[in-house]
């Protein structure tokens, strides 16, 4: 298989060979909807909380005698069958919303989203990306030269310069191949690889 090497004016200068085992792949839906969604579960910190009818502030006075008005007996205001008491089963601060995804799925699914932003030519390689000093505006005179918008670089190494161009960017993302993840994938237009992180990309998800 072979993906578009763009210069610096973000045209196509030639052609790379990439391996079909990552970029070559059928796009299978249902995985990679898998792995997305366990992915941003897995992102979920869980500290939520809600009060039981012992935690709600409340007072212990019964609020009405027992017999003769014709309402429901009730004890105190805190009952769950009130408005302001206590939740029957309350969510509790450490609930895991962790999801499993087994390592053969989950590579398999990387290498259907690379495959498919190859196919809507969504993905393309770059010889390398440096900069000379730590200064957005540089990083940004790049991607604006290539008339890119919205971008994910995956780097074969990031730099101190690189890393802290590219930060203030909220509408790029510079990253090495084992810091690539699903959503990011799908999220950025365009998908940018350089030549040496293809090899790395290979030895992850083929």
């Amino acid at each position: 298989m072979q993906l578009e090497l763009l210069n610096e004016q973000g045209q196509a200068a030639s052609k790379v060979d990439a391996p079909e085992t990552v970029f070559g792949r059928e796009y299978n839906e249902a995985l990679v909807h898998q792995i997305v969604v366990a992915y941003k579960a897995n992102a979920r910190q869980g500290t939520r909380a809600q009060k039981d009818r012992g935690a709600v502030r409340h007072s212990t006075k019964k609020p009405f005698r027992q017999k003769g008005t014709g309402n429901a007996r009730a004890g105190m205001t805190s009952s769950p069958l009130w408005r302001g008491g206590g939740r029957i089963f309350p969510n509790s601060p450490d609930e895991n919303f962790g999801q499993k995804v087994n390592r053969k799925m989950y590579r398999a699914g990387m290498a259907a989203i690379l495959s498919q932003l190859a196919r809507e030519g969504r993905l393309a390689v770059l010889e390398s990306i440096k900069v000379d000093s730590p200064k957005t505006k540089q990083l940004a005179a790049k991607f604006k030269a290539m008339k890119l918008d919205s971008v994910l670089v995956i780097a074969d190494e990031v730099d101190e310069n690189l890393y802290l161009a590219s930060r203030n960017l909220g509408n790029v993302l510079v990253v090495e191949p084992r810091y690539a993840d699903p959503l990011s994938l799908i999220f950025y237009k365009k998908v940018l690889v350089t030549k040496g992180a293809i090899d790395q990309l290979k030895e992850m998800f083929a």
